[in-house]
């Protein structure tokens, strides 16, 4: 199993933070492999991620925790990839926010896992990336999602 945490401080009160990232349905805007993401109940939601040669990764997730303006944990239930987290908001000054993501992963074996794999060539990189472009979200927008 992988672990990736990574952190940045956004330039944005942390009740406008949380309230863009509570909403999965959010993530294609920031996060480059995700493809989709689709609430299926009031916990509940499905992923696509993409994948090479126009291959996909699909998968549901369960919301495990949520504390207003503060942290929001997740794991996998079930499809190509096993995964669970959390991420939380810290404030750091009137219009600052620390968000720190952490997040465990185990690809699948096989041809399936060679598509998968591209999902987390570089994690590292790859959520600092995505907490980057997060971030200018953030500075750059009224939340309007």
């Amino acid at each position: 199993m992988g672990t990736v945490v990574k952190e940045i401080t956004v330039n944005a009160p942390v009740d406008k933070v949380f309230a863009y990232w509570k909403n999965f349905e959010n993530f294609p805007r920031f996060m480059n492999n995700i493809e989709s993401v689709q609430a299926t109940g009031p916990n509940t939601s499905h992923w696509k991620s993409k994948g090479p040669l126009g291959t996909h990764a699909e998968w549901d997730a369960q919301t495990l925790t949520v504390e207003e303006n503060h942290k929001i944990s997740w794991k996998s239930n079930g499809g190509n990839v096993e995964t669970h987290g959390a991420v939380t908001f810290h404030v750091e000054g009137p219009n600052q926010t620390r968000v720190v993501a952490g997040i465990e992963y185990t690809p699948p074996g096989g041809a399936l896992g060679e598509a998968v794999a591209k999902l987390f060539a570089d994690p590292d990189n790859q959520v600092a990336e995505d907490l980057q472009r997060f971030k200018t979200i953030a500075e750059h927008s009224d939340f309007g999602a």
